[in-house]
């Protein structure tokens, strides 16, 4: 094997990323990580508008070709047609970040059928479908990247959210499953298990002092998650860096998981 100089396997120039939900939060910092490395980007998400701004404004950061799309990750011919329009428009499609994400907290008690179903179908549901639409092509490539979003959630509980840990823990078998079912094509799937980060998932948790110490205080290194944080982690699992790892999960949370 010709060595390669260990910064250059990071590059992903000449590559084209989907990022679901990739309008704010770690999805828009995943992004702009991309982009930075050199990744042409597509952000999907339910709303155009949104993905039209975050589009125009990543591109002015990193000089990369940006394009928005609207899809609903939990109907599949939505999907499908996201994945034509992507490649139509962009290419065809080496990276999958699987980002798109709801939660909806309450014990078991409060919850209902339908809250059960919205956050699985978004956060499990969603990945698999896009995957299944979007991997194949990766595999007759020879060449592709799936990163899931994980979370923490998927190896530790917390009290009223059932539906969003049962669907993390899901994602991670997913991924597992995939990683093996494409192995040796030259397709990877990994996840990303993130911490507590400030996005607007965790606002209510931001802005209930309380709560948001008693997140402090299992967190080893005795704070929440910069977004930037995350960045690393997605341009490794996506890049040549990472070509020997496949159904793993990468933890980004501050040392939670490691007590």
């Amino acid at each position: 094997m010709t060595h390669r100089n260990v910064l250059d396997s990071f590059r992903l120039d000449g590559k084209v990323a989907l990022i679901t939900g990739g309008a704010r939060g770690l999805g828009r910092t995943m992004a702009i990580a991309l982009g930075e490395a050199g990744a042409d980007i597509a952000l999907a998400g339910r709303s155009r508008d949104s993905c039209d701004r975050a589009a125009s404004e990543i591109a002015d950061a990193t000089g990369r070709t940006v394009r928005a799309f609207a899809a609903d990750v939990t109907d599949a011919a939505d999907v499908t047609r996201l994945a034509e329009e992507v490649r139509d428009a962009c290419g065809a499609i080496d990276i999958l970040v699987n980002n798109a994400g709801t939660n909806i907290r309450g014990t078991i008690e409060q919850l209902s059928e339908a809250d059960w179903d919205t956050v699985i179908d978004t956060n499990l549901k969603g990945p698999f479908l896009c995957s299944k639409a979007i991997a194949p092509q990766m595999v007759k490539r020879g060449w592709g990247r799936v990163v899931n979003m994980g979370s923490i959630l998927a190896s530790v509980a917390l009290p009223g959210r059932a539906p969003y840990a049962s669907s993390k823990s899901g994602i991670v078998g997913l991924t597992r499953v995939l990683a093996l079912e494409w192995a040796g094509t030259g397709v990877t799937c990994n996840a990303i298990c993130p911490g507590p980060f400030a996005t607007d998932m965790n606002r209510a948790l931001l802005n209930d002092p309380p709560a948001y110490q008693a997140f402090v205080a299992r967190i080893p290194m005795g704070r929440w998650g910069e977004l930037d944080e995350i960045a690393g982690a997605v341009v490794f699992l996506a890049s040549d860096a990472a070509s020997y790892i496949t159904g793993s999960e990468l933890y980004v949370d501050g040392g939670w998981t490691a007590r």
